[in-house]
């Protein structure tokens, strides 16, 4: 029996030592195959041949450089490298598909020297080919000289000229003592033409320091201002009353309804203004503030829909291009008359993204919070607003709306 248990305790080691020895053969070969899945496919020591025929377009902030191809047949892309003006090594890549690339990001017009390789798929790189560019103005100085800045309702509004549409961030300083210090939020736009409102301002004299830069960090110099914000409040929706003219649109449904919009529920049915679907002509409804105001801007917060994916703004009755309208006397049939334009807005997704239907956890959040859209600082004063649906995100022209609120200057 001893003789039995000895037997059984060195067949169990032997055992556990060809296990122990497969094991640590197996983390070999894994390791052997992470080293050869991280290294090149090919072993080509060999360095490409260089591009040719190198050709520069100078263009705003940037240059386009062409050339062509060498005829290595591994050939896998074609690296740019340079220093910008802060310091800041940079690299570009274009695989070999395309014949140019683009170098960006200078913030002057001095000439810069570019260094060109072909680089093959065993990541050889060949010899440097040298290319001289001289960039043209960067485009932040012509929004600079554009820029031009007045008070606002609860802050000043900026006004520019973005004539390439860059992404550029306009960055408004405040003086502490002695320091300059971001006010609050940058604004950050494309937009060719901009025109910005900075809010949440103080109506005080205070002196403003307002600069651009680019996404490499180029700045333009400092517009130093001094402006008083105007005063903003929020009208209280206690206020607000349906105001039902002859023209204006039926509601879709009859639990749907325009005193829904100051009821302060965003999210629930039907607790939202929807108006008929069986209407292609642009659409409008009309209500009363109960105050003859300053209207600086309006928050609207849409309906969002019921989806497989969960609650989803940017479709179906979401407005994408509407118009607000204010009067202090609309007349009684209807019509246009004595009405006057506050703003004519685009809905656009903080992703950029055109489909409808689709939204990132930003585009969500974004419209959840509501949506502020600024009005015309030089509009006379209303009591009354109308709002016109152009065309919603579904393509017709039926909107449906959870909740509002009006801002501006009753006093």
């Amino acid at each position: 029996m001893v003789e039995y248990k000895i037997k059984r305790i060195y067949m169990k080691t032997v055992q556990n030592i060809k296990t122990g020895i497969l094991f640590l053969l197996l983390l070999a070969v894994l390791s052997q195959c992470k080293e050869d899945l991280s290294s090149p496919l090919e072993k080509n020591t060999t360095p490409p041949g260089v591009v040719s025929n190198v050709s520069v377009k100078n263009q705003a902030g940037k240059a386009l450089i062409q050339y062509t191809l060498p005829s290595d047949q591994d050939l896998l892309y074609v690296k740019a490298v340079y220093t910008l003006a802060s310091g800041k090594v940079m690299e570009v890549k274009s695989s070999y598909y395309n014949n140019s690339l683009e170098v960006e990001g200078f913030a002057d017009t001095i000439e810069y020297n570019v260094q060109l390789f072909s680089v093959n798929r065993s990541e050889v790189a060949s010899a440097p080919v040298n290319v001289k560019i001289k960039p043209m103005e960067n485009p932040i100085w012509a929004v600079y000289r554009s820029m031009s800045a007045i008070p606002s309702l609860g802050g000043i509004q900026i006004s520019a000229a973005n004539e390439l549409q860059r992404d550029l961030t306009i960055q408004v300083m405040v003086d502490s003592l002695g320091e300059w210090v971001p006010s609050i939020d940058n604004i950050y736009t494309s937009a060719k033409a901009i025109k910005q409102n900075v809010r949440g301002l103080k109506p005080n004299a205070e002196t403003f320091a307002i600069t651009i830069r680019d996404r490499w960090l180029n700045y333009t110099d400092t517009l130093v201002t001094t402006l008083t914000p105007l005063y903003e409040s929020v009208l209280p929706k206690s206020g607000y009353r349906v105001y039902n003219l002859p023209t204006d649109a039926p509601q879709g449904y009859a639990s749907t309804g325009i005193a829904k919009l100051w009821d302060n529920d965003t999210m629930v049915w039907p607790n939202v203004s929807l108006t008929s679907t069986t209407i292609t002509t642009p659409q409008w409804i009309t209500f009363d503030t109960g105050k003859l105001a300053k209207l600086s801007r309006i928050v609207i917060w849409d309906y969002p829909e019921y989806t497989n994916s969960g609650r989803m703004y940017y479709m179906n009755g979401s407005m994408r291009n509407f118009e607000v309208w204010a009067s202090d006397n609309p007349p009684s049939d209807g019509s246009w008359n004595n009405w006057h334009k506050l703003g004519e807005f685009e809905q656009i997704k903080p992703s950029g993204i055109l489909t409808t239907g689709t939204q990132t956890t930003e585009d969500y959040n974004y419209a959840n919070a509501g949506i502020s859209y600024d009005f015309d600082i030089q509009a006379p004063k209303g009591r009354y607003i109308r709002i016109k649906c152009n065309k919603n995100w579904s393509g017709t022209t039926y909107f449906s709306i959870a909740e509002v609120q009006l801002y501006g200057d009753a006093r």
